[in-house]
């Protein structure tokens, strides 16, 4: 990544602390994470010789209930940037109000380069290496960046093996239904966002049908979101991915976007949409900008380029914190990623419920509960940044603060 995470993320509990008047011995116990585990992931590569990765699995804090977060694998990550995921969660959790606390892990290697049996011995050694942390009542990974419900199959089987062959299905989210997944646990994120772009527009006084949408990233969010938004009648005028970027101000064809990417791998050389420079995407006028892709998109230069009236954030992390000051003058309004993307991690919450029931749930009870969290946790954020005068960002982290510091006061100190 471009820049420092963790001091992000420190910088916005900072924040948080003052705006709620957060006890400086919380205050302390938040700014520091309860667990980091960093291991050596050997593998033996289909040449033949041992390939040795660096992982790790980090617990911010796990007040509220087992670490929850998704486990990613890129050849950029570090321990910074994991533990800085690993609080988002935590305080993501608390604006859904999920009974989860914060977690994250990953591995830093390219799975681009990988083999499909390098990719599971991979998986299987890292999760031996972090099982100590996981567990149903300790730590539920999902899937994040370049892993998906294959890799989540073979966590859980791993640590089934692990346990004389138990069928272990709460102890992981986002793995097929086959094994105990959930109904619409795929395009849940999307499908979030889409509800916070709905609401903040519907706040605004802005009609949703008919304005005009940018997307950066059309991978597994990104994807699924313009289908979403074109459905709600938005048009989606530009879409980049990590290969290009393309525009069409009459409106993207999704579906004929995706078979494009299915053969080519990228938005990049779409026929129906004119070439255009990734730079210029943020310049691209539109009512709505949605970065779907890897942290730190926008920065403050980003920022004061913006030609948009809301920005939702899909992806984790993808506005630094000099952006932030330049986005409020703009009036541009952001629905923080604590709060947009957190269609995903209230879906695993509804799998890791319905596994420990054992009983599944059908389709339309997940969306309608899905549609119910999130406008709780919306209007709870919206309200909060009306009663302190403050952008959703701050609002959002405010309320996340004070739900945190309320369970760690009720529980108290130990020993």
């Amino acid at each position: 990544m471009s820049y420092n995470a963790w001091s992000a993320v420190l910088e916005r509990l900072d924040d948080a602390a003052k705006l709620t008047d957060l006890d400086p011995d919380i205050h302390r116990m938040l700014r520091t994470p309860r667990r980091v585990l960093e291991v050596a992931v050997p593998v033996r590569m289909d040449d033949g010789r041992v390939e040795v990765f660096t992982g790790w699995r980090v617990h911010h804090d796990t007040t509220r209930g087992p670490g929850k977060g998704g486990i990613r694998f890129h050849p950029d990550l570090d321990v910074h940037e994991v533990t800085a995921l690993a609080a988002d969660m935590t305080f993501k959790t608390a604006v859904a109000n999920l009974p989860f606390g914060g977690a994250k892990g990953g591995v830093r290697c390219d799975p681009t380069v990988m083999s499909l049996s390098e990719l599971e011995r991979l998986t299987r050694r890292y999760t031996l290496e972090v099982s100590p942390l996981l567990g149903p009542e300790r730590d539920v990974p999902a899937p994040d960046v370049n892993t998906d419900g294959r890799v989540m199959a073979w966590l859980m089987d791993t640590l089934a093996m692990m346990h004389g062959g138990e069928l272990l299905a709460g102890t992981v989210t986002g793995k097929p239904l086959s094994v105990g997944g959930t109904r619409a646990h795929a395009g849940a994120t999307s499908s979030g966002v889409v509800m916070c772009a709905r609401a903040a527009f519907a706040a605004l006084g802005l009609p949703l049908a008919g304005s005009r949408a940018v997307i950066q990233g059309f991978g597994k969010v990104g994807g699924p979101l313009a289908f979403l938004l074109s459905s709600a009648g938005m048009r989606v005028v530009a879409v980049s991915d990590i290969g290009g970027a393309v525009c069409n101000p009459g409106g993207l064809d999704p579906s004929a976007l995706s078979d494009h990417v299915g053969r080519e791998g990228t938005v990049a050389g779409f026929g129906r949409a004119d070439p255009l420079d990734p730079a210029d995407l943020w310049r691209v006028e539109s009512e709505l900008v949605v970065p779907a892709a890897l942290s730190g998109a926008i920065d403050g230069a980003v920022a004061a380029d913006l030609q948009t009236k809301v920005v939702v954030e899909a992806a984790n992390g993808p506005t630094t914190p000099d952006a932030d000051p330049v986005l409020d003058r703009r009036g541009i309004v952001v629905v923080p990623d604590i709060l947009a993307n957190a269609g995903g991690v209230t879906a695993s919450y509804f799998e890791w419920a319905q596994d420990r029931q054992g009983f599944a749930w059908d389709e339309d009870t997940v969306a309608v509960r899905l549609r119910g969290f999130m406008d709780t946790a919306f209007t709870s954020v919206w309200a909060k940044a009306e009663t302190l005068q403050v952008s959703l960002r701050r609002a959002a982290f405010a309320l996340a603060v004070e739900r945190v510091a309320d369970a760690i006061a009720a529980r108290g100190l130990f020993p």
